[in-house]
């Protein structure tokens, strides 16, 4: 079977194409960070503008890099949700067409599903049971993936995610935007001791976590401290210090979520988990306590297509491929506990 995958929950239109069982035939990312810088954040009206010109270059050039025709295509899957509802609007309205007029079935697909999905790609897959901490730019969830594939919500953020608060945190030291990779590249000229910030909801059962108070703590001690030229209290030592915060209360809650379902299969997954402490964090926390470590390749952390096609795989093993009649969701989610 051959996938052809398109994503545009947000601000990356991508389109892959997989065939069954694992080969990434192409896979193709767009990304709108340069229409967004100007305003700190996404602008959903400018990424769906994006969306609807990118998006058909972007399947000829799939098809053209992969010397593929539309009869070599078995199936068509889009991310149907969760996300920026006209972003959605615009790959579901498009792949729909494209289906009917190719004459193919078409799937849509669970956007968090697919980030967990993403952990079929890496070199060996690593393949269910597993706790998951998925970290991206608007979602900080804990899932618990059985071995049937099917995915339980056991906790996570109460309000900003933990990539929100990079780009505000980016954002108040004047680091630039997207705020994960401008924070990380800042905290990496730092060396020494750090500020220390109240991790949040330490000791608090349960794996909800909330940073609008790690958020707050940053900007009353940036007002109280201020910003030095170097060293202490400088850019690097602040992003450094916020960085460690989150990352040690991301790990905590995650082995909270392994505890709680009594599970020794750990994983990240998501856009911050190309955050490189908090891949050498998580691989400590695993050797500290014997478990088994999965951390989605680097080139698949962020929104994109492939992991879209290996959701899509997951749906058809377990006969659950959805009925064309679905639409777009924003507020789509996962099965709770």
């Amino acid at each position: 079977m051959r996938i052809l995958a398109i994503e545009t929950s947000c601000d990356e239109t991508a389109v892959a194409v997989l065939t069954a069982p694992l080969q990434v035939e192409v896979s193709l990312v767009s990304s709108q960070v340069h229409l967004h810088k100007p305003f700190g954040g996404v602008v959903p009206e400018v990424a769906s503008r994006a969306h609807q010109e990118w998006l058909p270059l972007l399947v000829q050039q799939a098809l053209k890099e992969s010397d593929l025709q539309p009869d070599d295509i078995d199936l068509i899957a889009t991310t149907r949700g969760p996300g920026l509802v006209g972003a959605l609007l615009v790959g579901v309205s498009f792949s729909r067409a494209l289906a009917l007029a190719w004459g193919k079935p078409w799937v849509g697909i669970n956007h968090l599903e697919g980030h967990l999905a993403s952990l079929d790609l890496c070199d060996p897959s690593f393949d269910p049971p597993y706790v998951a901490l998925l970290v991206s730019g608007g979602h900080t969830e804990y899932v618990r993936v059985d071995e049937n594939r099917e995915s339980i919500y056991l906790g996570g953020t109460l309000d900003d995610a933990a990539g929100e608060a990079f780009d505000k945190v980016a954002q108040l030291l004047d680091l630039g935007y997207p705020g994960g990779p401008s924070v990380q590249k800042a905290a990496e000229e730092y060396e020494g001791d750090l500020y220390p910030f109240p991790i949040p909801m330490k000791g608090k059962p349960g794996c909800d976590i909330s940073f609008s108070g790690l958020k707050t703590a940053v900007a009353v001690a940036l007002e109280r401290e201020g910003i030095a030229d170097e060293g202490i209290y400088s850019k690097p030592y602040w992003a450094a210090s916020f960085q460690k915060t989150v990352v040690e209360a991301l790990l905590l809650k995650l082995e909270t979520a392994a505890d709680m379902v009594g599970e020794k299969r750990i994983a990240l997954v998501g856009g911050v988990a190309a955050n490189r402490p908090l891949r050498e964090a998580a691989q400590k926390l695993a050797d500290r306590h014997g478990f088994q470590l999965g951390v989605v390749p680097l080139k698949y952390c962020g929104d994109n297509a492939a992991m879209i096609a290996a959701a899509a795989l997951w749906q058809i093993q377990k006969g659950e491929v959805d009925p064309e009649s679905l639409d777009a969701d924003p507020n789509l989610f996962f099965q709770t506990a």
